[in-house]
């Protein structure tokens, strides 16, 4: 058996995984495979309902919002975010928490000012900055609220006089938060979600429609919502398999129970770390990621023989970001406890074997 720390794409449910196994021979006994079916036909447009009927329950999302299953990825959205929402001479605000949130801050400057109101890249990114001002007169605030590199996760979110924007692609459906503190939300489904492909769009439909800039159609929000995620052909698959997943989750209790398992997983693993001698913490303490869990060793030359060690137990996808070092236990909702536990016992017994 494999226990996947991967930081995405990521673990999925193992019975989700069978039932789009059996979809790929047969989908829903019609004889045809989800690969080849026709994106308009009814049995498709009866997923593509389901998603965003599950997304909109399950994040209780409120009236005035439109929910897309789009493709290019979160860094697609890097860009399309500025481009409808940044009017030209204008400006956006940016927290700088790690890659993901330097990337979005570069895209946006080919389309206005941008203000960095906070950064902690100075201490590479091993905490989340707090002490700042959201500027009032900025087109939105971005942030990201999950640092899959660098393990950080912001605990709570500030309330921001502007549109706030957030990237949530590694901790969407991993706790509960308010849907209305924000304009936008959008998320790579390769985490939490699905499979790579899909990327989930949450908009605030007032906000739209106001930069005086031609957008391209593909690029444009608006166009997206008026297709109803169909203006071209949509990654049926993925949408399919996300479907599947947000079944999944509404069955084992939605998205609060879902947190509670998450805390349960991510206290267990930081607790054996924090007691370990050969292993230390990454992170600040208060701003520890309950969905990336990245660690060091205090001899680094003893790092080769812990993968060893993992592999040998089947623990794959470990190794840390490059930019880290180390060791990165993604830890998303598909992973069971019992994958913490063989983590736990692995690092136990290495500590025995190295004292």
């Amino acid at each position: 058996m494999k226990h996947n720390f991967g930081a995405g794409p990521g673990i999925l449910p193992h019975e989700v995984l069978k039932q789009a196994a059996q979809a790929v021979v047969d989908f829903n006994g019609i004889g045809l495979s989800i690969l080849e079916i026709s994106h308009r036909s009814s049995e498709f447009e009866a997923v593509l309902d389901e998603a965003v009927k599950l997304v909109k329950e399950l994040l209780d999302v409120p009236a005035g919002y439109s929910v897309l299953f789009l493709q290019g990825g979160a860094s697609q959205q890097f860009a399309m975010i500025p481009y409808n929402l940044l009017p030209s001479g204008g400006k956006a605000a940016y927290l700088e928490t790690g890659v993901w949130a330097n990337k979005a801050l570069k895209e946006a400057k080919y389309f206005g000012d941008v203000e960095v109101v906070a950064s902690s890249k100075e201490s590479n990114f091993t905490y989340i900055p707090k002490d700042y001002t959201i500027p009032a007169d900025a087109a939105y605030f971005h942030i990201t609220s999950n640092n899959t590199i660098y393990g950080t996760q912001l605990q709570q979110f500030k309330k921001s006089p502007v549109p706030m924007v957030a990237d949530m692609s590694s901790d969407i459906f991993s706790r509960t938060f308010d849907v209305s503190d924000f304009s936008l939300i959008y998320a790579g489904a390769q985490k939490n979600m699905g499979p790579a492909g899909a990327t989930l769009v949450i908009v605030k439909d007032e906000i739209l429609g106001k930069v005086d800039r031609k957008i391209p159609a593909m690029f444009n929000y608006q166009t997206q919502i008026e297709g109803g995620s169909m203006y071209n052909t949509p990654p049926v698959f993925a949408i399919y398999v996300s479907m599947l997943t947000l079944r999944w989750l509404k069955a084992k209790g939605g998205v609060a129970a879902m947190q509670k398992e998450n805390d349960a997983k991510a206290a267990q693993l930081y607790k054996e770390i924090d007691r370990n001698p050969l292993f230390k913490a990454v992170a600040a303490d208060e701003d520890r990621s309950k969905m990336n869990v990245c660690f060091v060793m205090e001899n680094p030359e003893l790092e080769k023989p812990f993968l060893k060690l993992c592999d040998d137990k089947g623990i794959v996808g470990i190794k840390g970001h490059r930019s880290v070092g180390g060791f990165r236990a993604s830890i998303y909702n598909a992973l069971p406890v019992t994958s913490i536990h063989v983590l736990i016992d692995a690092m136990q017994e290495f500590a025995e074997k190295n004292k």
